[in-house]
């Protein structure tokens, strides 16, 4: 009598097709444009949030964050595509893409970043795949904490001024 509805029924044609084509067939949770999360939301299977979410999102698959869609709490996927605005650190396993409307307040750690022209990043980023020769950076470091040789009379004034100070 009642037929259960598709998990994908609040996707739009052009979303169930990003997500069959990327082999993301398994949409498990969507997060509605008038739907407001407040905690955290963890998921094993693809989330698509096109409301809001205040809490940490977390899963081990896609996130996918549609234009007008916020999330205002840290993020760790597997992989990512954010058209909307987080406001938060984002951690992603695999590639995160930004595209023109993306706005991420926050630090972004990720093995593989694409980003789309407009985007807005404040923040660090830091991606995996660069190893940097421990060695040679602590050279670098020491490099920076060099003392400054100054001439024998700027010594002179300086011994001079540090006993005026103490006296």
């Amino acid at each position: 009598m009642f037929q259960r509805p598709s998990p994908d029924i609040a996707l739009s044609r052009e979303e169930k097709d990003r997500h069959f084509e990327n082999g993301h067939d398994d949409v498990e949770t969507v997060v509605g444009p008038s739907v407001h999360v407040e905690g955290d939301f963890a998921s094993e299977g693809n989330i698509i949030v096109k409301g809001t979410v205040s809490g940490n999102v977390k899963t081990s698959k896609l996130l996918t964050v549609e234009e007008g869609a916020k999330i205002f709490a840290n993020v760790k996927a597997g992989s990512a595509h954010v058209s909307g605005e987080v406001r938060g650190n984002v951690k992603v396993d695999g590639q995160l893409e930004l595209s023109g409307t993306a706005r991420i307040a926050g630090d972004i750690s990720c093995n593989v970043l694409v980003v789309e022209a407009g985007c807005l990043i404040q923040g660090k980023v830091s991606m995996r795949g660069l190893k940097i020769d421990d060695e040679h950076a602590e050279k670098k470091r020491g490099l920076g904490r060099m003392k400054r040789k100054t001439s024998e009379p700027e010594e002179v004034a300086q011994e001079e001024e540090m006993e005026a100070v103490s006296a």
